[in-house]
């Protein structure tokens, strides 16, 4: 199987390579980003996307995950990332995604997934997407909304970030569920 790159009216989804580097670097590196996402450290240090990008390939080849730049379609910028942490055992797929602060408020990352989730329905065969969120990130819960994604539970106090206990939100979507959207 090939590492896909999707296309959508105004973005690229394409894998990352080495020279993103510095932008995954500087994008992910905002505060505002770490403080809403449990997986990206603040300050953000040097050599960690070089590491972060080098396990694509090899997750992807071995059906761990697919991980995909957000790409504007007109200057072929770098925005964010998204992605499918695959359980091929059930089917199923966790879906993440973080975008660039100069870049919120325009539905990139809504129109991203929406296409990872046609990918992961169609191409991939999986009958159930989720995906979480830190409760006081609504921004992301919104995105989860739009994508029709259903509310399936709140985790309370499930993760420390930060020094400080968090609500996780769970939301989810059945392959037949996205099929009569």
């Amino acid at each position: 199987m090939q590492y896909p790159t999707l296309y959508t009216k105004r973005l690229i989804l394409r894998p990352f390579d080495e020279s993103d580097a510095a932008r995954v670097q500087f994008l992910a590196g905002d505060k505002e980003i770490a403080a809403t996402t449990l997986n990206i450290p603040y300050p953000y240090p040097d050599g960690l996307a070089e590491e972060w990008i080098a396990t694509h390939a090899d997750d992807f080849a071995r059906s761990r995950s697919v991980i995909l730049a957000i790409c504007l379609k007109e200057d072929k910028k770098l925005v964010g990332a998204i992605g499918l942490t695959l359980a091929h055992q059930h089917d199923h797929a966790e879906l993440g995604y973080w975008i660039g602060v100069p870049y919120w408020n325009n539905g990139y990352c809504t129109e991203a997934a929406q296409e990872v989730l046609n990918y992961g329905f169609e191409y991939l065969g999986l009958n159930r997407v989720f995906a979480q969120h830190l409760e006081k990130n609504d921004a992301s819960g919104r995105v989860m909304q739009k994508l029709g994604m259903k509310p399936e539970g709140e985790l309370r106090l499930h993760l420390k970030h930060w020094g400080s206990y968090h609500n996780i939100i769970v939301y989810g979507l059945l392959k037949d569920e996205f099929l009569q959207t």
